[in-house]
């Protein structure tokens, strides 16, 4: 495998809204709408396009439901699972670390 192929992988996790979805598929199959609600400031085309990038990259399955409207759900396939476990450590020490990020750039700015 190139470093190239490498790169590729690793565009997939540094993607904006890749992690926010993986993260908000933890609990189980999802919604379109249901994802678009809990992922704070995607637009509904970044959402589409983020999905289906996920879905081609075996992240995630796309499982339509035979019933009137068409029911959508996403959920993580095993390799989606294995991202979220890697991803977990980063998530949590973004949470963790939100108030002294915004402190530093707010000092950064101000000097």
């Amino acid at each position: 495998m190139s470093s190239c192929d490498v790169r590729e992988v690793l565009d997939l996790v540094a993607d904006k809204w890749s992690l926010f979805i993986v993260a908000n598929l933890s609990d189980g199959p999802r919604r379109f709408t249901e994802l678009k609600r809990a992922v704070d400031g995607v637009s509904q085309r970044m959402l589409t396009v983020t999905l289906r990038r996920l879905e081609r990259d075996g992240i995630l399955l796309r499982t339509v439901h035979a019933v009137m409207p068409p029911h959508v759900t996403y959920e993580l396939t095993p390799l989606g699972t294995s991202l979220l476990h890697a991803a977990a450590p980063l998530i949590a020490w973004s949470n963790g670390n939100l108030e002294q990020v915004a402190a530093a750039r707010a000092a950064y700015d101000a000097g």
